[in-house]
Order: C-alpha cells, then sequence, then structure tokens
C-alpha cells in the first residue's frame, strides 16, 4: 500500500478545533517501513499522529512513488475531530478542503482515509458501495469533495476503535474487512518508540500538559509587579548607558539560569516565573530562544517553556506557549505544536509570531524548514555575546 520512510516526513494535521486544524509533521528518522494492508495501517495510527484517535477521521496522504516499480510513500497524516458539531456535508467539505492545500503544498493527487468512531458497530449485510455502511455517506460526500480538487480517495476504512482485535471494515469495497493487530506491537510504533517519539494515550493528555494551573498563576501574579519594576529600572540603567543590548543580555541569562537549574531538577519558584514572564516580554529575547529547539538543552528548554505554560497568567502565557509550539514543531511533534499555538492564540489572538508558526503548521511546513528561524536565532545571540550551547544539526 504504501511506504514510511526514513526522510523527514509532513507534519500530520490535527483538525479538531472549529478553526482549521493545526498541521503536525512526523519528523520521522525511523527506517523504512512498509504498511502491508489496512489493519497494519490502523494499528500504527498512534504512532503516526503521537496519541491515540478517538471519534475521528484521519486522512493520509500519499505521496508519488520516487522510483520506478516503488510504491507510493505516506506524507502528511490528518486528523479531523467528528465531533465538532457539523453537519457531514458541511464537515466534508471543510476537511476535503484542508486535505486539498495539503496535497497541493506536496504536489499529491491520492489520499487514504480512516473513521474512528466508538458509535459504530460494524456495517450491516446486505450493503452497497459507499454510502450504506456507517460513515459511508460522509466518505462518500468527502470523495465528492476530493474529486473537485482533482484528488483521489484510494482507499476508506473504519473501525470502532484503535484496539487489538477490532474489526475494521472498507467503506469502499464490501468485501474487505478484518480485525486490528495489537497497536502495541506494530513495527511502525515499535520503531517510533525506539526513536524516542511518544505515544499519548489519548489527545487530552496533551491538552492537560498545556492547560493552565489556576494556583500557580495566581502565585506568580503576585510577583509579576514587581519583576516589572525592576527589569525597567535594568532597562532605564541600560539605556543611559548606551547598552540596551545588555538588558537583553541580562534577560536571557535569567531564562539561561533557569533552565540549567531545571536540567539539574530544579523548578522554578513563583517569583522567578515571574521575572522569567518579563523577560520574553522583550522580542529580541524570545527571538534568541528558539536557537535552543536545535541545540542542547532543547529538552529542558522544553521542559520550562511547559511549566511557563502552566503557571503564567494573562497574556504572557502566549510567549510561553509560542516558544513551547516552536520546540514541539521543529522535533516533530506536530500534535503538541498545535494545541500549544491554541493556546497561545486563545490568550493572544494577535500574537505574530502564533499566527506565523499556525499558518506554517496548517500549511503542512516540514520542520527541516523551520529551523531557519533558529539559524537566525543563533546570529542574534551571537550579536549579543550570548553562548546558548551546542547546536544540533
Amino acid at each position: 500500500m504504501a511506504d514510511n520512510t526514513d526522510d523527514a516526513q509532513p507534519p500530520a494535521v490535527d483538525e479538531s478545533t472549529a478553526r482549521p486544524g493545526e498541521a503536525h509533521r512526523a519528523q520521522s528518522l525511523v527506517p523504512r517501513l512498509r504498511v502491508d494492508d489496512p489493519g497494519e495501517l490502523l494499528a500504527a495510527l498512534p504512532a503516526l499522529i503521537e496519541f491515540v484517535p478517538e471519534r475521528s477521521l484521519v486522512v493520509v496522504v500519499l505521496r508519488r512513488p520516487t522510483a520506478p516499480g516503488s510504491g507510493s510513500t505516506i506524507g502528511p497524516v490528518l486528523r479531523f475531530d467528528l465531533d465538532q458539531g457539523r453537519a457531514k456535508r458541511g464537515l466534508a467539505a471543510v476537511i476535503a478542503s484542508a486535505v486539498a492545500d495539503i496535497c497541493a503544498a506536496e504536489a499529491a493527487t491520492e489520499v487514504l482515509a480512516v473513521i474512528i468512531d466508538d458509535r459504530m458497530r460494524g456495517p450491516r449485510r446486505p450493503r452497497t458501495r459507499g454510502g450504506a455502511t456507517p460513515g459511508g455517506k460522509l466518505i462518500a460526500a468527502f470523495a465528492r469533495q476530493l474529486a473537485a480538487e482533482e484528488v483521489t480517495l484510494k482507499g476508506a476504512w473504519a473501525v470502532a476503535a484503535i484496539e487489538a482485535g477490532r474489526r475494521w471494515w472498507s467503506l469502499l469495497d464490501t468485501d474487505q474487512h478484518g480485525a486490528l493487530p495489537d497497536p502495541a506491537t506494530s513495527m511502525v510504533t515499535f520503531a517510533y518508540v525506539l526513536d524516542g517519539r511518544p505515544i499519548h494515550s489519548s489527545r487530552s493528555q496533551l491538552t492537560d500538559l498545556v492547560a493552565q494551573d489556576r494556583d500557580s498563576a495566581q502565585a506568580v501574579a503576585i510577583h509579576l509587579e514587581e519583576a516589572l519594576s525592576m527589569s525597567h529600572d535594568r532597562y532605564v540603567a541600560a539605556i543611559r548607558r548606551a547598552d540596551p543590548d545588555g538588558y537583553r543580555r541580562r534577560g536571557l541569562e535569567q531564562v539561561l539560569y533557569r533552565i540549567a537549574d531545571l536540567d539539574s531538577g530544579v523548578a522554578p519558584i513563583p517569583r522567578q516565573i515571574a521575572e522569567l514572564a518579563v523577560a520574553l516580554r522583550d522580542r529580541t529575547v524570545r527571538d534568541v530562544l528558539l536557537a535552543l529547539a536545535v541545540g542542547e538543552y532543547a529538552a529542558a528548554a522544553e521542559q520550562l517553556w511547559v511549566t511557563l505554560v502552566q503557571s503564567l497568567p494573562g497574556s504572557d502565557r502566549a510567549n510561553a506557549a509560542v516558544l513551547l509550539a516552536y520546540s514541539a514543531y521543529v522535533r516533530g511533534d506536530g500534535p503538541l505544536a498545535g494545541i500549544a499555538l491554541n493556546a497561545a492564540l486563545d490568550t493572544d489572538p494577535s500574537h505574530s509570531m502564533a499566527i506565523l508558526l499556525d499558518t506554517a503548521l496548517r500549511s503542512g511546513m516540514r520542520p527541516q524548514e523551520l529551523r531557519r528561524l533558529a539559524e537566525r536565532a543563533l546570529g542574534i545571540a551571537d550579536d549579543l555575546g550570548i553562548d546558548v550551547g551546542p547546536i544540533h544539526r
């Protein structure tokens, strides 16, 4: 059917909100793997989108064969929420439009689709091709919309849940059905786990990761005014010395100290988090910190961004969420990137970097292309005389 290759993969797209969904690109370093049948494809979905999908339509974009006799390769993987309250016809149009945009970016003309929905109990016989099976009406409308965009739906299947032994069936071929193999033993899953890629039990695990802790936010808010006053005094002093870069260096040093502490197991206290919030209000400081996503301390930095997203009140939360989104995007964790961007834009809809990353994610831009922002950040750090540590090329 299709191969999962070892080149940088496009992000899977998580169309999980009323807004067009977030693209997450599975930047995989795993060996070349072949998906031999629909059951194996379905079992691999949690690895491909990095969490176990529920009540979802998952669309796999197929890249064209790269050599004579070779099969199509797996490109972007898109997930759409089936609980958005839209009519099926309207939902099919929204999904087809998003898929067509990604296909255009990838120069792809074929896709596969899977419906995962616990409300389905399997097809009843007799059944006809297309709309008579559970989920068939949505798939039929989706296929018509795709055809208008010159994209072909090559295969479509349904299953109640991604669990071993669950029955799956085709929504296009009345004679194709089977039992789902254990997703935990899928070779794709095994390869992704060996590559250190997280596979979450549900999307809610990711949303919980970026949920605000109100108690922490209140504790931090107590220190914000003092932190802002101290920062203002440092800025005025730097301007009097004609050294605005000195102010920015001090802010960057504060953040880097906290990352080093966190890497050693020491979590920041509310006063320190308030100081970080104020430091991140400087755009140059935020830009430089993008470089950490491709460096030796990427994991510790991302852990700090998670802490800040959970602990910061008000619009300061958006700055931390953008750093988290960029870090997740660059390492190929599209679901977390999308959820972090949702948090940023919900807090500050006009945040320019959040808008930029959100557009890139939805259009299927590859993580490697976004590394240019980190490279630019390295140049700014050098100009400021700041060492952000070794970089992974």
